[in-house]
């Protein structure tokens, strides 16, 4: 349970680093840069702790990658405005698809 929790967090952390990314405007935005800097750190850090407790790394980074990809797009869409297209949102669909296969495939 804990693994879950620390991978939830880890996921937290790099939306956040990724969205700090965009906000900071080249790096021009001290703020938004230190996020961008303890987010990721914070994301990595927690990854490798969850790889260390013994979960399948496909899974973890599965999980991390597609979750934060598709939140991403999700948020930026709301925060920024960036488009949100059908094809976009049937891909964030795919993902969801694909983060559940492969949670469930590991227990097959």
């Amino acid at each position: 349970m804990m693994s879950w929790l620390m991978l939830a967090g880890a996921i937290a952390a790099e939306v956040t680093a990724t969205l700090s990314l965009r906000a900071s405007e080249g790096f021009s935005r001290l703020g938004f840069t230190a996020l961008v800097v303890v987010g990721y750190a914070t994301a990595f850090g927690l990854l490798a702790a969850i790889l260390q407790r013994g979960m399948p790394v496909g899974v973890a980074y599965g999980i991390w990658a597609a979750s934060g990809v598709a939140i991403v797009a999700l948020l930026g869409h709301v925060i920024f405005g960036e488009a949100l297209t059908v094809p976009m949102v049937a891909g964030i669909g795919l993902i969801v698809v694909g983060v559940l296969l492969v949670e469930f495939g590991r227990a097959a």
